[in-house]
């Protein structure tokens, strides 16, 4: 396969490539830029010399209509305007930005402070959550690639909110990301002056990704509730530990929360129910496709702790990305993914 990555000198657009290298089916990686077309890649990112030395291409129609697939990795407003003028029948695009994820327009406008997409693209565009959404994933030529934070927290409460195990109301969520979460363009957030040796709390009640969580558990759990969620930066540069309080309904154990779990997800090759641990920690899913689930129930409070931890570059980003490009072309889904965790 013919694939490009437009905005591939971001932390996504890299993570895309490094795993795009030693995918089986691909013949070769197209890289666009919008502002720095002709610059070796390798010149820009030193420890690519001798692996990628092709220069960048400028986002042009006519090269974009070459490629079976699109990876669009660029900040929130930008895909919005691309993806109408290069989406054809023939060529699939995978957006890695928020733009196609919210299916109301007003949603979007409010949360992300941007003009929406097109509202006919947005009803194209299918959330790409894989374990969730095969089906339809397989059917698609634009696919909403999940935002990092609501792949950690999803994938660890969905199977419970599904089979009614917990309440929906009241849900609580506490989630923390390494700073690349950020992007890479430097701002007073993530200077190392004000990252290092600090924890900080951000968007208090504001994060974009409230609606995606909040539509994304109407959609696959029925369940149309708020929820109260908080996230936190750490001076880490990769990995997102999501921790979940829930109440359990009447007569659920510990077990049957695990049981939803393995029901689900036993055969899905990227998560990984962690049970007998004291221990959940974002250095083993570093660098890796998988998400780690771990539960723990409070007999005094009637409430249930659920952990996930993901890498936010991987999982919550291109490692999914290229999962959903393999259930979208019918190959194998741990195509160019089964990466041993970097534990140091």
């Amino acid at each position: 396969m013919q694939v490009g990555i437009i905005g591939a000198t971001g932390y996504g657009g890299l993570e895309l490539l490094r795993f795009l290298y030693n995918h089986s089916e691909i013949e070769k990686i197209h890289l666009f830029s919008s502002s720095e077309d002709g610059i070796s890649f390798s010149n820009k990112y030193t420890h690519l010399r001798r692996l990628i030395d092709q220069p960048l291409q400028k986002i042009e129609p006519e090269a974009l209509q070459k490629l079976d697939v699109i990876f669009t990795s660029t900040p929130s407003g930008v895909s919005s305007k691309l993806i109408p003028e290069v989406l054809t029948e023939h060529i699939k695009v995978i957006d890695l930005s928020g733009d196609f994820r919210i299916k109301n327009t007003e949603d979007y406008e409010k949360w992300y402070k941007l003009p929406s997409a097109p509202q006919p693209f947005i009803d194209k565009s299918i959330y790409g959550l894989t374990e969730w959404n095969r089906k339809e994933i397989e059917k698609a030529n634009l696919i909403a690639n999940p935002g990092c934070y609501p792949t950690a927290v999803l994938l660890s409460l969905l199977p419970l909110l599904h089979d009614d195990l917990i309440d929906s109301e009241n849900l609580i969520i506490d989630a923390k990301s390494g700073i690349s979460g950020a992007g890479n363009k430097p701002n007073a957030n993530n200077h190392f002056c004000e990252a290092n040796d600090s924890t900080a709390i951000y968007k208090i009640n504001q994060h974009q990704h409230i609606p995606e969580i909040e539509q994304a558990m109407a959609m696959f759990a029925h369940k149309d509730s708020p929820i109260t969620f908080s996230t936190h930066l750490v001076p880490m540069n990769r990995g997102i530990m999501a921790t979940s309080y829930a109440k359990l309904k009447e007569g659920v154990s510990k077990d049957d929360l695990l049981q939803s779990l393995h029901n689900k997800y036993d055969r899905n090759p990227f998560i990984r129910i962690i049970e007998n641990t004291s221990k959940v920690s974002t250095s083993q899913v570093r660098g890796t496709n998988y998400c780690d689930i771990h539960i723990n129930v409070d007999e005094r409070t009637g409430r249930a702790t659920i952990i996930s931890v993901i890498d936010n570059l991987v999982k919550g980003a291109a490692g999914q990305a290229i999962q959903n490009m393999n259930v979208m072309f019918g190959l194998e889904e741990t195509t160019g993914l089964t990466q041993i965790p970097i534990w140091i």
